[in-house]
């Protein structure tokens, strides 16, 4: 496809340096001007201030200016008002207000990391040693930004934007609430959540396995239990193990590992999942904080003060 990664994503928040703390524990290496770095591809997260916690801007790498002159050509189309200068184009979602700029860039390769070996039923693939996952004792450092979820109050807009303007594919659709959106081979890199308000649900960072989702969780949790959400479990949409946390400015932030990989788009059949299905496979039930965070009237209120 001619989109093929989320570049990185810039997230306001009314309380930056405690929120910038936050990510640092979560495994992330603080840069300059408030950026964030993950381990195979570099800054992919800033955080600047806002009244309110929000998605501000995201951006999504594109091979070349031809595709860059096919997505303001279908933008047009949605009636947006794309920027093209340089290597860029940018444009707003109406609903949500977020900017998105697709940005002419190189692929990202990321390096194969050995696979885990695990012993099963009449397989002893590891002998005379203990499980890799319970000697490692460094900090979880995620790989790449995964995804991001936004609500918004028009839902049928913000997923035209994405998916019909700027060029990105439907993997699954949550009936009537959500459209799992890629822009790369992994299952999702958007997830549009239809909201009450506009708001940013979570962040995804992927890292190298089940054992590293759990671990950076537990370092997370270790003097800071009040940060848990919702883990340890696996997804249905994706099939990716996750866990989520909270960061200060009320954003939750997830470890995930092993996500659906879309390589031939004629060999996957998107689903409308529908109960359970369309948030897990196992793991506990999501709390109700999860579907609709405890801060959510505030931000309505915040909004209806700022327009009123």
């Amino acid at each position: 496809m001619a989109l093929h990664r989320l570049t990185s994503i810039t997230m306001g928040v009314p309380n930056v340096a405690e929120t910038a703390a936050y990510y640092a524990d979560f495994g992330l290496t603080p840069d300059e001007d408030g950026w964030f770095s993950a381990r195979d591809v570099g800054r992919q997260l800033r955080i600047v201030h806002a009244p309110t916690r929000r998605l501000v801007e995201v951006r999504i790498g594109a091979d070349s200016p031809d595709d860059l002159a096919a997505a303001a050509s279908r933008l047009h189309r949605l009636g947006a008002e794309p920027r093209t200068e340089d290597m860029t184009l940018t444009a707003y979602d109406k609903a949500t207000a977020v900017r998105a700029v697709l940005e002419v860039a190189p692929r990202l390769v990321q390096g194969p990391v050995p696979a885990t070996v695990y012993n099963g039923p009449g397989r002893s693939d590891r002998t005379d040693a203990r499980a890799p996952g319970v000697l490692r004792d460094g900090p979880v450092r995620p790989r790449k930004l995964g995804h991001a979820v936004i609500g918004t109050t028009d839902f049928d807009a913000t997923t035209a934007f994405f998916r019909d303007g700027l060029g990105f594919k439907v993997s699954d659709h949550i009936k009537d609430q959500g459209a799992f959106l890629r822009c790369s081979t992994d299952h999702h890199n958007i997830l549009v959540l239809a909201a009450p308000v506009t708001f940013l649900h979570h962040t995804s960072w992927q890292v190298d396995d089940i054992d590293e989702v759990g671990r950076g969780a537990a370092a997370m949790l270790e003097d800071h239990p009040e940060r848990h959400i919702w883990g340890l479990g696996r997804h249905h949409a994706g099939s990716n193990f996750f866990w989520y946390l909270k960061d200060p400015a009320g954003n939750f932030s997830e470890y995930y590992s092993d996500m659906d990989c879309i390589v031939d788009d004629q060999l996957w059949t998107p689903e409308v999942l529908e109960g359970a299905k369309g948030l897990f496979n196992w793991g506990p039930p999501p709390p109700p904080s999860f579907l609709a965070p405890d801060d959510l009237a505030a931000l309505m209120t915040g909004t209806h003060s700022r327009t009123g």
